[in-house]
């Protein structure tokens, strides 16, 4: 590390730090040196790419005084994979393979609200079979608690609370040899599709299920045990990374961040889609004190996040509890719209060599049906028209409102395709969670709003 009096970071009209230090090689006790002899007060540092608690590859460029923090700006961008560019050039059931690879730790929560916005543009939001639902809510509410447990595991890693992200990453294993049981894929599973989804439960997949829920029933107190009361842990959380309604409000910050401010806005609730509003859940936000009560538990903070995500997994696991009631009744019923126009030809089947055609579809196409063969050729490789227009759906994804907007010109390749994704939103409050503070609680306040950078930079 090195210092310059050349400010490269600071913006047009902002006035440069005193000095900015750089990895360009040297001994600290040089730049502490240095750095004493010139008796200024502002020093630049960055946080990231290359730091273990930048989520990704998030930089930070902090001006700091000594080791407060007075300044913080957010730079993104080191990650992005032009997934919405190269969509303009695949077909409208092709855009389910890049979008479950944006917010990699939620993918199927991007599937579905991709799904979701091309089938309101089709016309068939109706017309979407029950089974169909009953699966996207099962493995959305399965994958919700997988995203909790990574950013209540990893979040609790970078304060020293090691064993927290030991036994979430644990948890999260079960959760993803069920989804492995059924899509044939850890993550990035391409599994919801317009019309439906891939394919039904495998023949053990109810008795997996259930395997999953006695699972997380036993093993979730686990961290309620470790951290609610734990005196460690709410020091270093409480009070940090603190941002208020009126903040998140102006923001556009959405999701458990937003519901810790004690507001509950949930859009599983507030605009219901694949069928939510016929499930019994709880909307979870912290609790914020009466007036003239003592605020025993400050809200808005670090643990108030962290709290509110434990509490949200619980709600998730009820709402799989119905699901797996559900899909037991409904054995047999379509996963898949009737209109062939639209629906996915292949009749895929998970086997040991993972997912793929079923043995009695391929024989049925290349062996006695030469027009269900050409229907299969010409949907896969061209794929559907969607009407021209456009539309927007957002979901509840683990972190807050994940939208979609897609654009069509009538063919059979999406014009546009934008993701809003939380964590863009989430990224520019860090000043106002981190100015003030501690270069230590940085690390709280970025972990406590779970961000992900491929769902940012995409």
């Amino acid at each position: 590390m090195s210092a310059t009096t050349h400010d490269y970071y600071a913006s047009p009209g902002q006035e440069p730090a005193d000095a900015v230090y750089t990895a360009m090689g040297g001994d600290w006790a040089e730049i502490a040196q240095e750095q004493a002899e010139r008796s200024d007060d502002t020093m630049v540092i960055n946080m990231g790419p290359q730091h273990p608690s930048t989520h990704g590859v998030l930089r930070l460029e902090l001006e700091c005084d000594g080791e407060t923090v007075t300044k913080i700006r957010p730079a993104i961008g080191f990650l992005h994979t032009g997934i919405e560019k190269t969509m303009e050039y695949r077909t409208w059931v092709q855009g389910g393979t890049f979008v479950t690879r944006m917010d990699y730790v939620a993918p199927l929560f991007n599937e579905a609200a991709y799904c979701l916005a091309v089938e309101r543009l089709l016309g068939v939001e109706d017309q979407i079979p029950e089974r169909a639902n009953e699966l996207r809510v099962l493995t959305m509410e399965l994958c919700r608690i997988a995203s909790h447990l990574v950013a209540v595991g990893t979040g609790g890693m970078e304060i020293g609370a090691l064993t927290v992200m030991t036994i979430g990453f644990r948890e999260r294993e079960v959760i993803l040899d069920f989804f492995e049981a059924l899509t044939g894929l850890r993550m990035n599973h391409n599994y919801i599709r317009p019309g439906g989804v891939a394919n039904d439960l495998p023949e053990n997949g109810l008795a997996q299920l259930r395997d999953v829920i006695a699972w997380l029933e036993d093993h979730l107190p686990e961290y309620a045990t470790f951290c609610n009361e734990n005196p460690i842990f709410k020091g270093r959380m409480m009070g940090i990374g603190h941002q208020d309604l009126s903040a998140c409000m102006a923001l556009g910050v959405t999701g458990p961040v937003l519901r810790s401010t004690g507001y509950a806005w949930d859009l599983r609730k507030q605009q219901p889609y694949c069928g939510y509003e016929t499930y019994d859940f709880d909307v979870c936000a912290w609790p914020v004190p009466a007036d003239g009560e003592p605020e025993q538990w400050p809200s808005s903070d670090g643990y108030a996040r962290f709290r509110v995500r434990l509490d949200e997994m619980w709600e998730s696991l009820k709402i799989v509890k119905q699901c797996a009631d559900r899909l037991e009744a409904s054995v047999g019923q379509p996963v898949m719209v009737a209109d062939k126009k639209i629906a996915w030809p292949a009749q895929l089947a998970v086997g040991p060599d993972g997912q793929g055609n079923s043995h009695e579809h391929i024989k049925e196409i290349m062996g006695t049906s030469m027009e269900a063969l050409i229907h299969h050729f010409k949907l896969v490789t061209e794929g559907f028209k969607v009407p021209a227009g456009q539309a927007y759906v957002p979901i509840e994804s683990p972190k807050g409102e994940l939208g979609c907007h897609v654009v069509s010109d009538g063919g059979t390749r999406p014009f546009r395709v934008h993701m809003r994704d939380p964590g863009f939103n989430h990224l520019q409050s860090i000043p106002i969670q981190c100015e003030g503070g501690m270069i230590s609680d940085v690390v709280v306040a970025v972990g406590s709003l779970d961000p992900v950078m491929g769902g940012v930079d995409r």
